[in-house]
């Protein structure tokens, strides 16, 4: 898939005159691409369009108009951005109320580590491979970045409507696994085809 560039942003106001209706477009496309594990882990694959927004709206939050700090976010956002035969995912561990923080993000240590979370097309599994630095022995952070490694046998299962294809998770005592419907395997399997 093809890194963002520059020519790739519009500039603050004229971004501003259609946020409302492109916002939309946006949270339509993300729609199929979140997956839910469980009530508080959500997955949401990446792509241009969704990396696009971000930075359009970091752009907007902070008033950014000179180019070196938008390159700078270009560069960040680009790596979430999947290559050739992969997908990239952000997942979420998802705290509603202030005072379980702690406790709820104490469960998840350990996540990142092993084979904990994966993508299962087929029979075969691709493993979440985590971001490093988002977790110690007795901290994790609320927000990962994961790319999963998809061979040629998994597109084929994620474009075939007969072969299963679900987001799997394994804690111990959370343990959820979701199928993905047709529309989250269309939208994935779009991710994985040549640019």
């Amino acid at each position: 898939m093809k890194k963002l560039t520059m020519d790739d942003l519009q500039p603050i106001a004229e971004y501003e005159l259609g946020r409302d209706a492109y916002r939309k477009s946006v949270l339509s496309h993300k729609q199929p691409r979140r997956i839910n594990l469980g009530p508080d882990i959500a997955v949401t694959f990446e792509d241009r369009t969704t990396m696009t927004f971000q930075i359009q709206e970091m752009m907007r939050a902070e008033t950014m108009t000179a180019q070196a700090p938008i390159e700078e976010e270009l560069d960040i956002y680009n790596t979430l951005i999947p290559e050739p035969g992969q997908l990239s995912a952000t997942l979420f561990i998802e705290i509603t109320q202030e005072d379980q923080i702690k406790e709820l993000l104490h469960r998840f240590i350990g996540l990142t580590e092993g084979n904990r979370l994966w993508l299962e097309a087929g029979g075969q599994r691709s493993y979440g491979q985590f971001e490093e630095g988002r977790s110690t022995e007795d901290q994790i952070s609320s927000v990962h970045y994961i790319k999963f490694d998809i061979p040629s046998e998994m597109a084929a299962a994620l474009e075939n409507p007969a072969a299963e294809v679900s987001l799997n998770i394994d804690m111990g005592d959370y343990r959820y696994r979701e199928t993905l419907t047709e529309e989250s395997r269309r939208s994935l399997s779009r991710d994985l085809l040549p640019d």
